[in-house]
């Protein structure tokens, strides 16, 4: 995978946000199943004010950037999503301190410093019916796409396949973190919402990676 440069960065920021916002309703719908269904509604906030204030984000390297817009998240996604997603956002911007560049090495860097810290703040792990069940199966397959020598198309691809299966198989798991594990085994027959997001917003990148600037 070649070093990309910062408009790719924006370009999937912006993917982030937008694939958010338009999945609302998708999102809040699978979250009300076993959980209190405000998922879709405050995400959809909080990417609507990166969205609005995104011309005015210090962009003096890749670091501050994310690191300006994990801010932004966390101070207006409500609920557990603000400080989960936050953290990711955070700690790949930490990864991308000073940074004007970045490689695929990089990226699966980035992935796996948010793993760790969303798996930190929620008290969670592979196999609890959270995004993680999707995210972390996705990084994965950047990282064997990446040590293959794949292109950026080709890795995004396999990425959203990864996270598809993987956000599709959190239909048989019981919650046990978050609202949705008050329902015990009530949260047997639907997705986690948080793993269709991710999958969700990888297929929206790898539908619209080849229309980039």
């Amino acid at each position: 995978m070649t070093t990309t440069d910062f408009a790719d960065l924006e370009f999937v920021v912006r993917t982030i946000a937008q694939t958010c916002i338009d999945n609302e309703k998708q999102f809040g719908d699978l979250d009300s199943v076993v959980g209190d269904g405000d998922f879709g509604y405050s995400l959809a906030r909080g990417f609507e004010v990166v969205i609005k204030d995104w011309d005015s984000y210090d962009r003096s390297d890749m670091g501050t950037f994310l690191q300006k817009v994990a801010v932004a998240i966390t101070g207006r996604i409500g609920g557990t999503s603000g400080p989960i997603w936050g953290t990711a956002f955070i700690r790949a911007a930490a990864v991308l301190k000073g940074r004007g560049d970045i490689s695929g090495e990089d990226v699966v860097a980035m992935l796996r410093s948010a793993i760790e810290g969303i798996k930190a703040r929620g008290n969670a792990d592979v196999g609890d019916k959270t995004l993680l069940d999707a995210l972390v199966p996705m990084t994965d397959a950047i990282e064997r796409s990446v040590a293959s020598g794949a292109n950026a198309a080709e890795t995004i691809s396999a990425a959203a396949s990864a996270a598809r299966e993987a956000a599709d198989a959190t239909t048989t798991m019981i919650a046990k973190r978050g609202r949705a594990s008050y329902s015990g085994e009530r949260s047997i027959g639907s997705p986690d919402a948080g793993a269709v997001a991710v999958a969700v917003i990888l297929e929206r990148l790898d539908s619209v990676w080849a229309t980039k600037p």
